[in-house]
């Protein structure tokens, strides 16, 4: 064999065990949800989705769950933030200010919310996806898996971006080793897709144990169908 030959064969074999690592880690890790779904009132777990039963507030980017917003409708806390008691505001360049101060320090959460508001054109900024993906690259580097999230829904199915799955799947699989269930849910969906049922079910079966229901209706449709057997 020639020192070129040996060598591709050397690299070849490297990419499959990084390859191997990786599924290992990615089936071993995040099987219970993240402390940041957590309320930081009460401590306990939100209800998922977790965006839905809960409120993020931009003097503190803490999300407080809509049990702990209830009991905070009490005299004397009306119009203060139930974590950190600063006051409301409700005029969007206030509210910007206050997301462009927690970004200028480095905050993951703020810096993934600003993106989001870029994305969408929101609190009086102009559209602009390019910047959005900027941000969230830079929150997911800071250690926000909501962030890893967005951008894998946006190279995956080249919603607003060119389309690049892999790199897609790549920033779901560094949530989901992080216990982000829509990302473990996501990669399930991926591999349904391409056939690969097994692996799907697992994915799913992990997402389901943590509470995502979504994952749980497709696997009973895996079941009805005749994807999934109990055997697995």
């Amino acid at each position: 064999m020639s020192n070129e030959a040996a060598a591709a064969q050397a690299a070849v074999e490297s990419a499959d065990l990084a390859t191997r690592s990786l599924h290992q880690r990615l089936m071993a890790s995040g099987h219970e949800r993240p402390e940041g779904d957590r309320c930081p009132i009460c401590f306990d777990l939100i209800e998922l989705p977790v965006a839905t039963y809960s409120s993020i507030n931009v003097c503190c980017m803490k999300r407080v769950c809509d049990g702990c917003l209830l009991a905070a409708r009490q005299p004397g806390m009306n119009g203060l933030c139930e974590f950190c008691r600063t006051p409301f505001i409700d005029d969007n360049a206030s509210m910007l200010s206050m997301i462009q101060k927690r970004v200028s320090k480095g905050d993951a959460e703020a810096i993934n919310q600003l993106g989001e508001i870029y994305y969408y054109g929101e609190l009086g900024l102009t559209k602009d996806v390019p910047r959005a993906m900027e941000l969230w690259t830079e929150a997911a580097e800071l250690g926000s898996i909501d962030a890893h999230c967005r951008l894998g829904r946006r190279y995956f199915t080249g919603e607003g971006v060119e389309e690049n799955k892999p790199r897609g799947i790549h920033h779901w699989q560094q949530a989901a080793m992080e216990g982000h269930v829509m990302s473990r849910n996501n990669l399930g969906a991926a591999e349904k897709n391409n056939g690969n049922y097994e692996l799907a079910l697992q994915h799913w079966m992990i997402s389901a144990k943590m509470g995502y229901d979504n994952s749980l209706n497709h696997i009973k449709e895996m079941f009805k169908v005749g994807h999934a057997t109990k055997a697995q």
